[in-house]
């Protein structure tokens, strides 16, 4: 194992080498280096991953850079001080991984990658790919057993190494500044930018800043089956991640499991990967109200001066679940409090209910705030959204149980079961994840015995969760449904009558027939007094064009559809 030339073995030979040609020999051990210190660390990150550590920390793990590796001890560099920041707080586990990875003892450090602002001051041999040197604690101080986490001093960022047949001509050179880096590593490691300091500071301060859950880290844009029932919901959150000024306040609305919470858990998960200078906070309704309660019942002044400040040094706020304000007055003026400091003050605010501002029942100068941004509802999935959902939960499922092996969910499910999983699956993305884990599960039992998974096998699973009546549709019930919600019959429903207060429902209907089931368009206008496949277009058209330009005819139409799924 080759090893890591310190800061002045690396000033000397940049210096050496400084207008004249390199050899390829000093390339090969340089770059041999950096591949060995790389592959150790592949297999470290693999052996967390094996592990089950947070997909979060995973991230900020894959995001680092092996830099160097000697007898005893591995660098890597880490692309910001946060990055940093949490390897520490993880410095025994990955110190174990490394040496079950490399078999022995091993030290770990870690070194600041500052980027193009030294890049832009240095210019680096370009023949070598150069290590960038870390001060590990010594052995003197501390044992080849504990880990060693240290800031050390920046090197300059190396060129592409050409390839060890070809020499080139190296024209180096490095300010003071940079010298002096250099040659004190200790005092360049203290130097973080102002701005991580204080966005550090900050997170440090405010209680309200917690880590995020293991089970919520896997919660992700990634992760998210984006589909027409919830596609402006989904890029409008995307928008929110990405620092974008348009959606403030956000308000996503939809029935329980329809995704709301994933969308929310997404935009801080991604903050905290990809921008964790802006200080996320999650909230429930339920936590909000008891944060305020028990700083009120506390006597002290500054217990509550403090709540505020805490909800005040907010830059993302998230708080799911707004019906539950409902009954909480003075936990409501607090908000509404926060709302308005944080809003006047260019603070992103996202929120999330089971219904629509106007149907929340709170106080109207509060309706308003809620709906003064932008309010998007997320509907109950069609049908090619839960296929969607139930293909994306069985390849997640199929990969975990192949990685983690497990034999219960290794079983195989053919297109036509999914298809017809889709059929049979409820209105909840909760309920269909569960009910996709039962037919996998009885799947892998039957297959394992020889026998075959059948749709009556699927029907049966269906059945007993959801009941004899599960939520699979003929069209002859979609149209006895609204011709009770409009007061309208049978035969008027599907008349070729033309008068304004028939058009609306039997275009209705048709839409529902065609989100509901898999009828074709022909076998849809059959049912409807043998309209053609033109004219059942029409009707769909007609309720899409309402949907998308009046919000009214959209959330009344949501609500006839979630009505009829669930059984009203």
């Amino acid at each position: 194992m080759r090893s890591m030339c310190n800061a002045r073995d690396w000033w000397e030979l940049s210096c050496r080498t400084r207008g004249t040609q390199t050899d390829g020999k000093h390339m090969a051990e340089f770059n041999n280096q950096e591949s060995d210190a790389q592959i150790l660390w592949e297999d470290v990150v693999a052996i967390l991953t094996e592990d089950g550590l947070a997909p979060s920390t995973l991230a900020m793990l894959q995001s680092c850079e092996a830099i160097g590796l000697t007898d005893d001890t591995l660098t890597i560099s880490a692309k910001s001080g946060f990055v940093r920041r949490n390897v520490e707080r993880n410095a025994d586990l990955i110190r174990g991984a490394i040496e079950r990875a490399a078999f022995q003892p091993m030290r770990l450090a870690v070194d600041l990658n500052r980027g193009s602002a030294m890049a832009s001051s240095v210019s680096a041999p370009a023949a070598i790919a150069q290590p960038r040197p870390a001060q590990p604690i010594p052995a003197a101080t501390a044992p080849a057993s504990t880990p060693t986490v240290s800031m050390p001093a920046h090197m300059p960022q190396a060129n592409p190494a050409p390839a060890a047949h070809a020499p080139v001509t190296n024209q180096t050179t490095i300010s003071r500044e940079d010298l002096e880096r250099l040659l004190n590593p200790a005092a360049e490691a203290e130097r973080e930018p102002e701005a991580e300091q204080d966005a550090l500071a900050r997170r440090r301060k405010n209680p309200l800043v917690q880590d995020i859950a293991p089970a919520d880290s896997q919660l992700t844009f990634d992760t998210f089956v984006e589909g027409e029932e919830n596609q402006l919901a989904f890029q409008a959150a995307k928008a929110v991640a990405n620092g974008s000024n348009g959606y403030n306040p956000l308000f996503i609305y939809g029935g329980p499991g329809m995704g709301k919470t994933h969308l929310l858990k997404a935009i801080q998960n991604y903050l905290a990967v990809n921008d964790p200078d802006r200080i996320c906070v999650y909230r429930n309704a339920r936590e909000f109200v008891s944060d305020y309660t028990d700083a009120m019942v506390d006597t002290s002044r500054d217990v509550k001066r403090a709540l505020e400040q805490n909800y005040h040094d907010i830059d993302v706020l998230i708080i799911d679940d707004i019906q539950g304000f409902r009954g909480a007055a003075k936990s409501i003026n607090f908000f509404f409090d926060t709302f308005n400091y944080l809003t006047s003050n260019g603070k992103q605010i996202v929120l999330a209910a089971d219904e629509s501002p106007a149907e929340l029942g709170l106080e109207e100068r509060v309706t308003t705030r809620l709906d003064s941004g932008v309010t998007l509802s997320i509907q109950v999935p069609n049908y090619e959204l839960k296929l969607g959902l139930i293909k994306a939960f069985y390849e997640r499922m199929k990969a975990d149980a192949i990685e983690n092996g497990q034999h219960d969910y290794d079983g195989t499910l053919d297109d036509a079961s999914l298809e017809f999983m889709a059929q049979r699956a409820g209105a909840s993305i909760r309920t269909i994840k569960s009910f996709c884990q039962l037919c996998l599960l009885e799947a892998t039992s039957r297959q394992a015995r020889g026998e075959e998974f059948t749709r009556e096998d699927i029907s049966q699973i269906a059945t007993k969760k959801w009941g004899a009546d599960t939520r699979t549709f003929t069209i002859e019930q979609i149209q006895k449904f609204v011709e009770q919600r409009y007061s309208v019959s049978h035969a008027d429903l599907i008349s070729n009558k033309r008068n304004k207060g028939l058009m609306e429902p039997r275009h209705v209907a048709v839409w529902l027939a065609r989100e509901l089931t898999d009828s074709t368009l022909a076998q849809i206008g059959e049912r409807f007094g043998g309209r053609t496949h033109a004219t059942v277009k029409h009707s769909i058209k007609w309720v899409e064009d309402r949907r998308h330009e009046d919000r009214v005819v959209h959330d009344k139409i949501a609500r006839m559809k979630e009505d009829l799924m669930a059984g009203a």
